[in-house]
């Protein structure tokens, strides 16, 4: 039986310097299953599953963890977990399925960590975000889509935005936490207030704030999404690992 709240384009290639300084960046096991690490660990008062799968609230986050796609009882234990004819997240994992499931999504997407090159800063604009600010968070990334953001998204970690007349024009925080990680995400800045520097200005606060607490930085981001990702590039950030994002559906 399930057990709720378990506790328990191409990026440039870096020069000598940078492959020592990043190499165990580059290498740290956590970051190939990200969702598992941080649903085992800083996010484990959340999570919701068995000793092989775990997930997230519905109103939190789709994001799904397993420990071992490999492991010969992964996929009954998904089954105990979400039951049949369910759709199940299979982010950073490219599972072959057992007769009986279909996929139903794949995204090729990109994984990114900060270098020595990334400078964070805080920012004297950004304000902190809550659950009061959740429905013109909600509003903004509907205008803006930077990807999955739900009610109860902002519970993850520190958000912040910046406003306007009152308006949330610009917004940036904190989803998984791997351990020695925080990844930065829901990156959005309403079309009126585009190239101006929001986006930088606010991943560099969340990012400072994440270095306070002795983790590094990490992104995700669509391959698709070319202008974020030479964006993250002239950041500081550099190009980990392809990964994939998509679903499947149990049978």
């Amino acid at each position: 039986m399930a057990l709720q709240n378990a506790q328990n384009g191409q990026a440039d290639q870096p020069g000598p310097a940078e492959r020592t300084e990043h190499a165990d960046a580059l290498g740290d096991p956590v970051l190939d299953n990200p969702v598992w690490s941080s649903l085992t660990g800083r996010h484990a008062h959340l999570a919701i599953g068995n000793e092989l799968v775990r997930h997230f609230p519905a109103d939190v986050s789709p994001f799904v963890g397993v420990k071992d796609w490999e492991h010969p009882e992964v996929w009954d234990a998904i089954l105990d977990v979400f039951g049949h004819d369910a759709v199940v997240g299979v982010s950073h994992a490219d599972p072959l399925l057992p007769d009986g499931w279909t996929p139903v999504f794949s995204i090729p997407g990109v994984q990114l960590v900060q270098t020595d090159r990334f400078e964070a800063r805080p920012d004297d604009e950004a304000i902190e975000l809550g659950a009061a600010d959740s429905t013109d968070m909600l509003s903004l990334v509907e205008r803006t889509k930077p990807g999955p953001f739900l009610p109860r998204t902002h519970e993850l970690g520190r958000y912040v935005g910046i406003r306007r007349a009152g308006r949330l024009i610009a917004m940036a925080g904190e989803r998984l936490h791997p351990d020695g990680w925080t990844e930065i995400s829901a990156v959005a800045v309403d079309e009126d207030f585009r190239r101006q520097g929001l986006a930088s200005r606010l991943i560099r606060d969340v990012a400072f704030h994440i270095q306070q607490r002795g983790d590094q930085a990490l992104l995700h981001a669509s391959a698709g999404n070319t202008g974020a990702i030479a964006g993250y590039e002239k950041l500081g950030f550099r190009l980990r690992r392809e990964v994939l994002f998509g679903a499947v559906r149990t049978p």
